[in-house]
């Protein structure tokens, strides 16, 4: 009977539910200046409507002008100040319509308004991009999104007409993923920079762009970007849906698209992940993966994303693989000591001195002799400290944050040491933790977190909590999904073809396949005989 009660009652709310999904406005449709009215035949009454629209803003520019036989056709140009090029309104839109006093037809026939209109996208306008709006919702996000409304006095069509210009950053080395070897190229906050940087790495006619506004205030412009016929259909569709059941006001950045999309909100890890350097999307790209720009941003959302891409720079396939795996064990060694270092320690000196050898354990002693607190406690000490001075590194102007951190790092440590507050073994896990800590950023906010969490775990419950926790947290991983794709892959569930590019990389000549786990089939990307060979002497080989 309950049971029966129970789902009557999920019934009854899923039908809700739906309901109030239904009568939702989506926002991409959302009617917020024009109320879907048409464009009126009066150029005056347009006018007024526009003003009505965008209120007294100072940066708005309305200007009326006439053209045609005697100037007897009055237009109107519409754009925002500091987002449209005045150059290109002026050259290509005002003088093309001023010069032509008589606007025929290719005939040589003058023509009348109905037909003004065509003639004039046809024959007059010599901007590139001219496209056609017919209400005044169209008009208005015309207008918000940096092109320019002209409209024609008699028509009830108008134009959207390319001639974005302002002031926009240029194209500079990447900050955060810096190679040795490799593209000097980053993202930009503007989006259709960022689609000619992939553009002209992948020149493929199956690289697609779909853009989508989100945002029902801000209205920003988000790309999808994926290869037709290598990315999954499927992922495909629920990037979009996703997308596209973002119901907000606000989109500034693409770490909020990030944290409306994702599988798993509640998880310490990011199973999406980020890049501004385009070679290193595009490499995505071509594996499969699908790839969300967002406008106002340099910064590259990238799913399917697992653990793997973590322990992955851009570098490691331009070099050869002997050097890159090892570097690759490094990044291992790294997570492992940031995650478990401190807690070592605490477990190790608190409940477990007997696995110490004994001059390592007496000088031990001999340090932490006169601290008044417990290793919890000085190990909660030396890591609060340092997550100061890293953030004050970090908010600070670059020089001044530079010596910020290393005035506190010398001066702070050291007087700490002096005064008997901590010792100088913590000083130094602590400073070992924080330097392998650097070394893995992308996952580096769920290292902090995890790290304080098997703190207070081996503080408790010795070695035992330890070993407890890190099996806790494969599992979890192990758990996580990304996209219909295992966040795991190709470790758990383990994939033998896919283990080529793993912890380990193999020679890019044995790696024929994509990643079975993000194409879900095996998709060939290069044939198996191409492992360099020196010439034949036998067949025709030179030596040369």
């Amino acid at each position: 009977m309950f049971k029966k009660l129970s789902r009557f009652i999920n019934f009854v709310n899923d039908v809700r539910s739906k309901q109030r999904d239904s009568n939702k406005p989506s926002p991409d449709n959302v009617s917020y200046a024009g109320n879907g009215q048409s464009l009126h035949e009066s150029l005056d009454e347009n006018s007024q409507r526009i003003k009505k629209a965008l209120g007294k803003s100072d940066d708005i520019i309305i200007r009326k002008f006439n053209f045609g036989v005697k100037h007897q056709t009055k237009a109107l140009i519409c754009f925002i100040d500091g987002l449209g090029d005045k150059n290109l309104i002026l050259e290509y839109v005002v003088k093309s319509l001023m010069v032509n006093i008589h606007i025929t037809n290719p005939h040589g026939n003058l023509v009348d308004k109905r037909n003004m209109f065509n003639d004039i996208k046809d024959n007059i306008l010599s901007i590139v991009e001219a496209t056609e709006v017919k209400n005044m919702d169209e008009s208005i996000d015309t207008i918000l999104s940096g092109n320019t409304l002209l409209l024609i006095d008699g028509c009830t069509q108008g134009f959207s007409v390319s001639a974005k210009g302002g002031e926009r950053r240029s194209i500079q080395q990447p900050e955060t993923e810096v190679v040795i070897r490799g593209s000097r190229e980053a993202f930009v906050e503007t989006l259709r920079v960022n689609t000619s940087l992939i553009r002209k790495i992948i020149k493929n006619p199956n690289l697609i762009f779909e853009t989508l506004v989100v945002g029902k205030q801000t209205r920003t412009d988000v790309c999808i970007a994926y290869i037709q016929g290598i990315a999954n259909d499927k992922v495909v569709q629920e990037v979009r849906d996703r997308i596209n059941r973002i119901d907000t006001d606000v989109i500034l950045e693409s770490g909020y698209i990030e944290q409306f999309i994702e599988d798993n909100p509640l998880s310490p890890f990011a199973t999406i992940g980020n890049s501004e350097r385009p070679d290193k999307v595009s490499a995505k790209l071509l594996e499969g993966r699908v790839a969300i720009l967002c406008g106002g941003t340099p910064i590259v959302l990238t799913v399917p994303y697992t653990f793997v891409e973590s322990l992955q720079v851009p570098e490691d396939y331009y070099s050869r693989p002997y050097l890159t795996n090892f570097i690759r064990i490094l990044r291992v060694l790294a997570l492992f000591i940031t995650l478990t270092l401190p807690a070592l320690y605490i477990s190790l000196t608190t409940f477990h001195q007997e696995m110490i050898p004994t001059v390592l354990l007496v000088t031990f002693a001999a340090a932490r002799e006169g601290i008044p607190f417990p290793v919890l406690i000085e190990t909660l000490i030396s890591e609060i400290i340092f997550q100061f001075i890293r953030e004050s590194g970090i908010r600070m102007p670059k020089a001044v944050g530079t010596a910020v951190s290393i005035v506190g790092t010398l001066v702070i440590g050291q007087a700490a040491v002096q005064a008997g507050i901590i010792g100088a073994p913590m000083v130094i896990i602590t400073a070992l933790s924080a330097i392998t800590s650097f070394i893995l950023p992308s996952i580096y906010d769920a290292l902090i977190i995890l790290k304080f969490l098997m703190i207070f775990i081996s503080s408790a419950f010795g070695l035992f909590g330890v070993i407890v926790g890190m099996f806790c947290i494969l599992a979890h991983m192990c758990s996580l999904r990304t996209f219909g794709t295992p966040y795991m892959a190709p470790l758990a569930p383990i994939n033998w073809s896919d283990l080529k590019d793993s912890v380990f990389r193999f020679p890019l000549w044995i790696m024929k396949n994509r990643p079975k786990a993000i194409t879900w089939k095996k998709s060939s990307r290069q044939s198996s005989k191409q492992m360099p060979n020196k010439p034949d002497k036998k067949k025709g080989g030179k030596n040369y």
